[in-house]
């Protein structure tokens, strides 16, 4: 049994310990963020869930410590991006114009439209339509305002994807239809867009790493990851709300 010390001195060699588990989740976030995001804040909201997680963590939960504590820290590193409202309302809606335009030159074509379709589509050159990708680095397939907020002022379309735990809509969409959708919207992909979503999400590379495996830029890979991902919500938008899930 510990004494009061003794339980503090655990919990300072945890700390210590696992810093470096915390760390490395930052390094990892960051890769995918905005460069207006800044690595310390990840790191020390990373340090509170890691606190939180030793307070907490019980034998019994029957998980290793380091898998709880990376779900806590985690957790906690969203909450600071959400508290800080890190994507401004004015990229919400470029993006939002951005899958518009995509699909309504999906139905138009029949098929995925070209990068000069779709700058044409919103009266911008090709250089200014690559500079707006650019701008908006660090666009997410899925925000936890999307269960919040719809065009209309009622249901999201990725309520029409949900299951049933509304404790976790993140994890109500992979118990429901989500998962299926997203892989068939993925296979859509044109070919390179297809290949970086691969390597961004299954293989983990960040977006110089990716740079190097495709032979381009890494400001190249991060306005294919943009439109990708306006690909991708436009295609889930779609199959919401004409019932194909």
């Amino acid at each position: 049994m510990y004494t009061v010390h003794g339980k503090k001195d655990q919990k300072d060699e945890m700390l210590n310990q696992h810093a470096i588990l915390v760390k490395r989740l930052a390094y990892q976030l960051k890769a995918k963020l905005p460069p207006s995001v800044e690595l310390d804040d990840l790191v020390q909201a990373g340090m509170m869930g890691l606190l939180d997680a030793i307070n907490r963590f019980e034998d019994t939960h029957g998980a290793q410590f380091e898998t709880y504590a990376a779900q806590r820290i985690r957790g906690s590193m969203l909450d600071e991006l959400r508290n800080t409202d890190w994507l401004p309302r004015s990229m919400r809606k470029t993006m939002r114009d951005l899958e518009t335009a995509i699909s309504q030159l999906e139905q138009e074509l029949g098929r995925p439209p070209i990068e000069k379709e779709v700058a044409n589509k919103l009266n911008l050159s090709i250089d200014d339509y690559y500079e707006m990708l650019g701008d908006c680095s660090g666009h997410q397939l899925v925000y936890y305002e999307d269960f919040h907020e719809s065009d209309g002022g009622g249901e999201h379309f990725l309520d029409r994807f949900k299951g049933d735990d509304s404790n976790d809509p993140l994890k109500g969409l992979l118990a429901g239809d989500f998962r299926d959708a997203l892989i068939e919207a993925i296979d859509s992909l044109p070919e390179r867009e297809k290949i970086l979503m691969g390597l961004y999400y299954e293989q983990e590379l960040n977006l110089k790493e990716i740079g190097v495996v495709m032979n381009v830029s890494e400001s190249r890979v991060s306005q294919l990851h943009s439109q990708a991902v306006a690909r991708l919500r436009a295609n889930l938008k779609e199959k919401a709300w004409t019932g194909a899930v």
